[in-house]
């Protein structure tokens, strides 16, 4: 199934199961940025809350807001019960510790998996596996390669396919050329999260039944481009755009819907 498909179809089960519900669940966006990424993202979320039935609401803060009134404010929707989930929105002005900000936000309501003890899983990595799962893809023995050692998305996914008991492999910046056709040409999944304009392309060798995940996104003079060349010789290859985005969002509602029930049940 296209991811667009599988993404309606799970967003219309989130939303029979949001719909009969008195107390609907409530998303906070927080935004410290002009970045418009950012804002094509952040919309997408509001449209995608809207569809299910889940309140949203948006702060906007200045660029030029000092740390320790984003902190406050984080601590102010970390005790107010009318909220049951909330993001800061990535990335933030440079007179702000990211890191700290992740930390600052509870667990309980930490619905983009930031926090180390968060009970919810990173987004990107969890629609990714969610996916490849409604798939019929075995993780279990399976050589995983990821591309990339982000905070945000290459170390999560890496964590989440050890869990799936697949055998993983985490490339960087100073993985040698020599070794990185190596690992791509061994590999059964490759995550690739570098930002970096079709960085695996057709000089690259490939298992045949390989499965590429695209998750970059590049603008280049206004368009949109993945860090995979489309159109490779693979079993599945995710699109770019129209792909990794809309699992990334797509769990995010999963994972308010789940901060909801954990607070209705406390």
């Amino acid at each position: 199934m296209i991811i667009r498909e599988y993404v309606e179809q799970e967003k219309n089960k989130l939303k029979s199961l949001i719909a009969p519900l008195q107390l609907k669940p409530h998303l906070v966006i927080v935004q410290v940025n002009d970045d418009p990424g950012s804002n094509t993202y952040i919309r997408g979320k509001l449209n995608d809350a809207t569809e299910v039935g889940i309140e949203a609401e948006l702060i906007k803060l200045p660029i030029t807001i000092e740390e320790a009134e984003l902190l406050s404010l984080i601590e102010k929707l970390n005790i107010d019960p009318k909220v049951h989930g909330f993001i800061v929105q990535m990335p933030l002005p440079k007179q702000i510790n990211e890191e700290k900000v992740k930390r600052a936000v509870a667990p309980s309501k930490d619905v983009d998996g930031f926090h180390p003890d968060s009970k919810l899983v990173a987004c990107t990595p969890k629609g990714i596996v969610d996916y490849l799962t409604s798939e019929g893809v075995q993780f279990q023995g399976k050589n995983a390669l990821v591309i990339g050692r982000s905070n945000i998305v290459g170390k999560p996914t890496a964590k989440l396919l050890l869990q799936k008991n697949a055998t993983v492999t985490v490339a960087h910046s100073k993985t040698t050329s020599e070794a990185m056709r190596f690992y791509v040409a061994h590999a059964d999944i490759i995550v690739v999260a570098v930002g970096h304009k079709y960085y695996l392309d057709r000089t690259y060798t490939y298992k045949k039944d390989a499965i590429l995940v695209d998750v970059g996104i590049n603008r280049v003079d206004g368009v949109t481009y993945g860090d995979i060349e489309p159109g490779l010789p693979v079993l599945l290859q995710t699109p770019v755009p129209g792909g990794i985005g809309l699992l990334t969002r797509l769990s995010l509602m999963k994972n308010l819907y789940e901060a909801y029930q954990n607070a209705i049940s406390n």
